[in-house]
Formats: C-alpha cells, sequence, structure tokens
C-alpha cells in the first residue's frame, strides 16, 4: 500500500514540477524585460529548485565519451555482453587509430568491476570506471531495477548475485586468460563468496580481488546500518519494508524493498548537510554562478535516482549478513545454478591476491570491517596481501572524487599491475578503429599528497578494530548498501599479517585533525 500511495503522490506533483520547469526557463529568457533583476532571479531560482525537488529522477547515464591513455585520446563504446534477467555485464569498448596506443590497449589487464546493488544505479562508480580505463580493460555488472522486471522472471536471491558474479567472472577468463575483480562497498560479501566457491571447486581464480568498503565483518565496529539490522527482527523488516511493485510497471505484483525508501534513509541520516546543499543551489542560481549550479545537478541527478531490489535478495542479505554472520562464522551455503548446496569456504583461496581498502570516516563500514577478509582467506600467501586505510576518507571518498583519483586508485593500479602476468602471446582481439579522435582534454596540475607507510602488521582477531567511518548511511536503504557480516573467525587458524598502508589524503602540510563527521 505504501508504494502505491508514494506513486499517487508523484503522479500529482509531476504536473506541478513540469510547469515550474517551463516557469523557470520563460522567466530566464534573456529577451524578457527585466531577466536580470534580483527579483526575477528569485523566483527564476524557487520555480527551478521546486522543479528538481518533485521530479522523478531517471536512471542516469554512463556518459564516458573518451579518456586518454599515455596522452592519447581513446574513444569509449558501451556494449552489453552478457544480458541476465536481473543484470547486464556492460562493457567499455576502448577504440583508437593511433598504433602504439592500439598495442597498449591489448596488453592492459582486464578489469570486472561488481557494482553495488544497494538502491542506486552502477553509475554511481562513473569515476571509478573512468580513472580504470586509462589502464585497464574494463566491465561493470549493470544492475537493473526489479520493478522493471516481469514476474515472469522469477525471483532473485543473494545465492544468483553470487552465481551471476561467477558466470561474468568465467566469461572473462574465457576471453582474456585471466581477470582481475573490484568490489565496491555490499558485493565485498558476495565477491568473496563467488571466489571461494571457485576456489573449493579447483576453478581458476581471479588474478586479484580488491574490495572497496564493505563489511565483511559487520561486528568490527558497528555502523548505525549494522545496528539497525541487528536490532531489528528479520520479521520486521520483511512486515516494514517490503511492498508490491504497483500496476503501472512491468515488475507489477512483484515484492520489493522500495529505492525510494533507500533514498529517504540516506537523506535521513545527514538531513541538516541536504538542506544545507539545496540552499547553497539557490542562492548559486540568485548570483548566476551556473558553474557551481551544475555541479549540484550532476550529484543530485545521481543521488536522488534510485532502484528497486528483489524483496528475497534484500532479506537474505540482511539474515546472512547482519544477522546471522554466516560468511565469518564459517556456516553460509550457497545454492549453486544446479540447485546443489555448497559451504563457502574463503580459506580455499590461495592463487588470487588480495588489496582491502577502508575509509578513514567510513559510518557505513566500519574501519576494520573489511580488512576482516584478511582473517578469513588464511591461504593467500602474506606478500599477495595488502590493506589500505585512507585518511580523511569517508565511504563514497574511496572510489570517487579527488581522493579516489589522487590516492586510491595509483594504489590500485599498482596492485593490479604487480600481479598481472607478463603475457608470451599477446590477447588475439579484434581492434576497431574511431576517426578522429576526441577532442583532448587537459588535466589541471594535482596538489601534493603525503603518504604515510605504516609497517605495522594487521592486528589479530581478538585484537581490537580501528574504527572506519564513511559516508551517510541510512537506516533502513543502507542497510542493503553494506551487505557483509561479521562474526569472530574464532575458528580459522592464525592469518598471516598483511602489510598495513595508512594513506593521508591531506595536502602536506596542511593535514586537518580528523573527528568523526563524515566526508562526502
Amino acid at each position: 500500500m505504501l508504494y502505491h500511495i508514494y506513486e499517487a503522490q508523484r503522479s500529482l506533483l509531476e504536473p506541478f514540477a513540469d510547469f515550474a520547469q517551463a516557469t523557470a526557463k520563460l522567466y530566464s529568457n534573456p529577451l524578457l524585460p527585466l531577466s536580470k533583476s534580483f527579483a526575477t532571479q528569485r523566483t527564476v531560482a524557487a520555480f527551478d529548485l521546486f522543479y528538481r525537488l518533485a521530479k522523478d529522477y531517471e536512471k542516469p547515464q554512463f556518459g564516458i565519451q573518451s579518456v586518454q591513455v599515455n596522452g592519447v585520446d581513446v574513444t569509449i563504446r558501451e556494449r552489453v555482453e552478457i544480458d541476465k534477467p536481473f543484470c547486464e555485464l556492460r562493457r567499455f569498448k576502448r577504440f583508437s587509430d593511433h598504433p602504439a596506443t592500439l598495442d597498449t590497449l591489448l596488453g592492459q589487464p582486464p578489469v570486472l568491476i561488481v557494482a553495488p546493488l544497494s538502491g542506486h544505479y552502477a553509475t554511481l562508480l562513473r569515476d571509478t570506471v573512468r580513472s580504470m580505463l586509462g589502464d585497464h580493460k574494463v566491465y561493470i555488472t549493470d544492475w537493473k531495477n526489479a520493478r522493471m522486471i516481469p514476474l515472469s522472471e522469477g525471483e532473485f536471491h543473494l545465492d544468483d548475485y553470487i552465481n551471476y558474479v561467477q558466470e561474468f567472472i568465467r566469461h572473462l577468463q574465457a576471453r582474456y586468460g585471466n581477470c582481475h575483480v573490484i568490489s565496491v562497498c555490499q558485493p565485498t560479501v558476495p565477491v568473496l563468496a563467488a571466489v571461494s566457491l571457485m576456489a573449493s571447486r579447483g576453478e581458476k581464480t581471479p588474478l586479484s580481488m580488491t574490495m572497496m568498503g564493505g563489511p565483511i565483518n559487520a561486528q568490527r565496529s558497528p555502523t548505525s546500518v549494522n545496528n539497525l539490522a541487528m536490532q531489528r527482527s528479520f520479521e520486521w523488516f520483511e512486515n516494514n519494508v517490503i511492498h508490491r511493485v504497483p500496476d503501472n510497471y512491468p515488475g507489477a505484483g512483484r515484492r520489493v524493498y522500495p529505492g525510494f525508501l533507500q533514498h529517504t534513509g540516506f537523506v535521513a541520516m545527514n538531513p541538516d548537510r541536504h538542506t544545507s546543499s539545496h540552499y547553497d543551489y539557490f542562492k548559486s542560481l540568485t548570483r548566476g554562478d551556473e558553474a557551481s549550479a551544475e555541479q549540484h545537478r550532476k550529484f543530485y541527478n545521481e543521488y536522488n535516482a534510485v532502484l528497486d531490489l528483489d524483496a528475497p535478495y534484500y532479506l537474505q542479505t540482511i539474515r546472512v549478513v547482519f544477522q546471522d554472520f554466516n560468511l565469518v562464522r564459517g556456516t553460509w551455503d550457497i545454492r549453486n545454478p544446479e540447485g546443489q548446496l555448497e559451504r563457502v569456504r574463503p580459506q580455499d583461496i590461495k592463487d588470487t591476491a588480495l588489496l582491502t581498502i577502508e575509509g578513514e570516516l567510513d559510518d557505513i563500514s566500519g574501519i576494520g570491517q573489511t580488512q576482516a577478509a584478511h582473517d578469513l582467506c588464511t591461504s593467500i600467501a602474506p606478500d599477495a596481501r595488502q590493506h589500505l586505510e585512507i585518511a580523511g576518507a569517508g565511504h563514497y571518498g574511496i572510489f570517487s572524487g579527488s581522493r579516489w583519483r589522487k590516492v586510491v586508485y595509483p594504489q590500485v593500479r599498482e596492485f593490479i599491475l604487480r600481479h598481472q602476468p607478463k603475457p608470451s602471446v599477446p590477447a588475439q582481439e579484434p581492434v576497431e578503429e574511431v576517426a578522429p579522435p576526441a577532442e583532448k582534454t587537459t588535466v589541471s596540475d594535482q596538489k601534493q599528497f603525503e603518504i604515510i607507510i605504516n609497517t605495522a602488521q594487521t592486528a589479530p582477531e581478538n585484537a581490537n578494530p580501528a574504527t572506519v567511518q564513511e559516508a551517510p548511511a541510512l537506516p533502513t536503504a543502507a542497510v542493503a548498501t553494506a551487505a557483509p557480516t561479521a562474526a569472530a573467525a574464532a575458528a580459522a587458524p592464525a592469518t598471516p599479517a598483511a602489510p598495513a598502508i595508512v594513506v593521508n589524503a591531506q595536502p602536506a602540510g596542511k593535514r586537518k585533525e580528523t573527528g568523526r563527521k563524515a566526508k562526502r
């Protein structure tokens, strides 16, 4: 019923939003007398703000047209390589007519980026993808909105998510011989499970796994997201946040965790910050600061675009990750496509390097939650494991923005390259030419950043974990975003310590004292 009420409200506001947009355009017409007057500009700003608050936000596009590879512009074309009922495997195919650049592209490692299925679209990782494209062949999981999937396609479970990831990994292995995997936030748990199952069967596993800001062990440094999931019963979630899709969508009747609830939770975590941001947008419009206004639009076009999650997937995530802690307790059984149950055993992973990354101010996945993966993957050699803690970074800062581009990404790129074997025979892959190259972009000078390397080893399981904070997490919504759970790996043997690196993202000489306040 709640979903139907929300849809009725959205339909009621839609004509008023369209009217506000038209009025704002009318009064901002430069041919209109007094269009530059203070009163008119405030009127335009008010109507524009109302339009953005009342409009419906559709799925954004990645919109990556070109990137630079060794100073040469390379054109990007998106294409779907595997189309599953609940997900597309999207490839960012790179084209160039520069011979030396083509040789470089062919030799770069393939990377599968597993995007979160936690309320936002995969385009939330646009900055991650754009950076990776300069040095890698990039694929990403583009999850579909459950309300757009007919009931005839069946239900989607966390087990299906894990089976999808395994299929995508095998697809890249068949094309390139092997691949690397990056998971951001929620996917860290299912990705670790997928690679564990492949290792237990004796299959070839990815060359490396990079896990960023995911609660592998949610009992470490629990955040408000973790606390909500642990304090509420499973039945509470099933009875209060699961609703049926209205009749005006292809998925009519499907039980889902609605995206608008997730979005409400995100906003409720930091209402003052969002209110201030919208007021700043209003002031930017009144003073004609189009650059600041456009920056606001880009952020909220992404932030306000949300998708629904299939109910079985969401509820299974709550139980497995946040309540029963099956992964760290060694009691997680996954049903494979043949219907057989398989036990998840991270200790079987031997040939996959492991990099974990956490943000100091992450308030969704607390400090130590992602690092817990090292305690589970006991068979990975110590020199194939590494942990990074990014000083001053919140949840989004470790995969987006200046900290990601200037501090985190260089570390990720170096880790992948270090574990990428030199191919004896270049991979044979058709390369298409595109004329002429895209317009060249300039890169601003980067600030110098101070990197502090701490040679201290990872703390043992019973030690007090460090604290990690992240971008705002919401009660109901954020629970899906941070999927991993943590119980103690009590039964696991002692794990060789992984090198711990603390990366300070503050400019040298201007490091600010860090607090508990999360930074976007």
